[in-house]
């Protein structure tokens, strides 16, 4: 991009603008940052809903695993469409797993009538944990349906018939 300035500015002296520290950095390469998004919000997950026996690099496979220690303007070999079975079956026990414990977290927090959903996660207003696991079938490369229908399911075996419904 072209910065315009102004001609009192081009004779001042000092360190270089942050502007122009930033026109001089390398460019990422966004697939590699959505790569490295999907890992945090697994580990996110993981924590947050206190997920137990999950090992977050096994739902990837060995080129998804080294573009994770590459540096994010290097343009890596990222996990083509062709999945190997195995990994596709860990994805999506994951993302069951996701789904179950946010309804059992959900239920458990409406049992307590004095804690509200907001109460219960402070600091995550309207995070749905069941469409955020949908979100992330895309990534992962799992249909949505059978993310949602679970979900349903789940609801249903918790009593929570109204929301199963919607």
């Amino acid at each position: 991009p072209v910065l315009d300035t102004e001609d009192a500015w081009v004779s001042v002296e000092g360190p270089v603008s942050i502007v122009e520290l930033a026109l001089e950095q390398k460019r990422i390469h966004y697939p590699l940052v959505e790569h490295q998004f999907v890992l945090c919000t697994v580990l996110y997950a993981i924590m947050r809903l206190s997920l137990k026996g999950v090992k977050p690099l096994s739902l990837f496979d060995s080129k998804g695993r080294n573009a994770f220690f590459k540096d994010l303007t290097s343009i890596q070999l990222l996990p083509s469409g062709d999945m190997d079975p195995n990994v596709l079956s860990i994805r999506q026990q994951f993302l069951l797993k996701v789904v179950s414990a946010a309804v059992q977290t959900l239920c458990s927090s409406q049992k307590d009538r004095e804690v509200s959903e907001e109460d219960y996660f402070p600091f995550e207003k309207g995070k749905n944990w069941p469409t955020l696991a949908a979100d992330l079938a895309q990534y992962l490369q799992i249909s949505e349906d059978l993310v949602r229908r679970h979900y349903v399911c789940e609801l249903y075996s918790y009593g929570i018939d109204h929301l199963g419904e919607e």
